[in-house]
């Protein structure tokens, strides 16, 4: 069994480093001036992979920390993921192009589905879809929308699109140190075929050691931001019994 894959988050606005509560642009929380060094330090820490996401990006519907996101790209070797105001099949392809691995197709998920399963087509495993949900309702815009389409239904749209993952986000728990929303993610990834990534509420090493659990097993892997910058994830710790459950 491959081992649960651990993203560690970079959320960029204004070219920072950030973390929010609960998506709200208004809570944000400043970790580091220069992203670039923050990617760089994941890797040498031992991850193998990275999650990005541009915040203004998402809220004005186009690419806006362009430039953080290219620097990260020149100063790391292992795969990132990014999502954040990504629209069109321009945007997916100029992204892919730069280096990106796989880019995080959100609001477009749910406005232009026909979008998602033409960038799934011509760019094969390289195109994952974020639900992001508030009490099982997808959120749009950033967050500041919640649509009337449940979590679960939205997924299943994508079920033979060719997806290669389902990144989902309970924003109640996002940036908020309460713990994944564990019920609700695994009941996601029972439902679909399409790999689920968990996001939003990663808390603690308890946390690491459910990830690690059976019925946990079905996830391919977890997000994990604030608890990472102030201490309460040990990295090496994390990564190191994530590698021996495997």
């Amino acid at each position: 069994m491959d081992a649960v894959i651990l993203f560690p988050a970079i959320d960029l606005k204004h070219g920072q480093c950030v973390r929010l509560k609960q998506g709200d642009m208004d809570r944000a929380t400043v970790f580091n001036d220069d992203p670039a060094a923050q990617a760089a330090a994941f890797e040498g820490q031992g991850f193998q992979w990275l999650h990005v996401v541009d915040l203004d990006g998402a809220f004005a519907g186009k690419p806006m920390n362009a430039a953080a996101v290219e620097a990260i790209l020149k100063r790391v070797a292992f795969p990132v993921q990014l999502g954040g105001g990504i629209r069109d099949l321009g945007t997916v392809e100029g992204w892919l192009s730069k280096g990106v691995a796989r880019v995080i197709i959100g609001t477009a998920a749910v406005r232009d589905p026909a979008f998602v399963r033409a960038a799934a087509k011509a760019f094969p495993g390289q195109v994952a879809v974020g639900i992001d949900a508030r009490d099982g309702f997808v959120a749009v815009e950033g967050w500041a929308e919640t649509s009337a389409l449940a979590a679960d239904d939205l997924g299943r749209r994508f079920e033979d699109a060719g997806v290669a993952a389902i990144v989902y986000t309970d924003i109640a728990r996002d940036g908020m140190l309460q713990g994944i929303n564990w019920e609700g993610t695994i009941a996601l990834a029972k439902a679909l075929t399409i790999p689920v990534i968990a996001s939003g509420g990663l808390a603690s090493m308890a946390d690491i050691e459910r990830l690690m659990a059976p019925d946990a097993a079905i996830l391919e892997g977890a997000i994990t931001g604030r608890a990472l910058y102030d201490g309460r994830i040990d990295p090496a710790a994390a990564l190191e019994r994530l590698a021996r459950a495997a």
